[in-house]
């Protein structure tokens, strides 16, 4: 005989979930702690530092934010800074979208403010290894739930220690520093083809050249600038002549 696979239900989906994104949460605790502390330390009240983790809940933005208002940027400077940040999410729900598409607007809406890098990293491989199995299970999305609201209840406790101990943490420890190291590390492991380290490569030059400018406008720059040479190299390496893959 040959033994059936457990039903899934809404509830089994929703634990697979929480405990699939479980193991990511040894990386994004501590960043939830060190916004924490740079937020209060740039100057943000301590209840403004907590309800942004709460309404805008987007690690990088939040670094970003916190570090634009600590240099009093103006803001519609950090508004657009942001905006370029987070573009990328529109592709995560682009990539999406084909597994959520029956849903009703009220679960598209509470996925989409719950999306995040790690969400959707875990969701996508599990409807990727779905479809490899030929399956389509009714309750998918409640795992993305609870994927997500693991992610999103442990960035809040995190953010809140962080904000509590922002007063006793001694400026010596150049926490902001965190930031840079932090999106550097993002990137080398994230980089891969020509058309990236093009785009990393730009930005981060403009970055440095642009550094001088008023109201952090080389930040933004550094973004566009980024977008644009890699949305062109990609481009070029579309139309020409593909090479034979050899695997190694």
């Amino acid at each position: 005989m040959t033994a059936t696979a457990p039903a899934r239900t809404r509830g089994s989906e929703f634990l697979k979930g929480c405990l699939d994104e479980a193991p990511i949460l040894l990386g994004t605790m501590p960043f939830g702690l060190i916004y924490g502390v740079l937020a209060v330390n740039a100057g943000l009240p301590v209840e403004l530092a907590q309800a942004m983790s709460a309404i805008v809940f987007a690690g990088s933005a939040q670094f970003i934010t916190a570090q634009l208002i600590g240099q009093a940027t103006a803001g519609v400077v950090v508004v657009a800074t942001i905006f370029i940040v987070n573009l990328r999410h529109a592709l995560y729900s682009a990539s999406l979208a084909p597994y959520l598409r029956h849903l009703n607007w009220g679960w598209k809406a509470l996925l989409a403010y719950l999306l995040t890098d790690e969400a959707y990293a875990v969701a996508i491989v599990r409807y990727q290894r779905d479809d490899d199995a030929g399956q389509k299970p009714p309750f998918q999305h409640w795992y993305t739930l609870g994927a997500a609201f693991t992610l999103w209840s442990s960035w809040q406790a995190a953010t809140a220690v962080g904000v509590f101990l922002g007063g006793s943490v001694p400026a010596s420890w150049g926490l902001d520093f965190t930031l840079a190291l932090t999106f550097i590390a993002l990137v080398f492991t994230a980089v891969r083809g020509r058309p990236m380290w093009i785009a990393a490569v730009t930005a981060g030059v403009i970055a440095v050249l642009a550094h001088g400018l008023p109201f952090n406008l080389g930040l933004m720059l550094a973004a566009l600038g980024g977008i644009l040479s890699g949305m062109i190299a990609e481009a070029q390496a579309g139309v020409a002549p593909r090479r034979p893959r050899v695997d190694l």
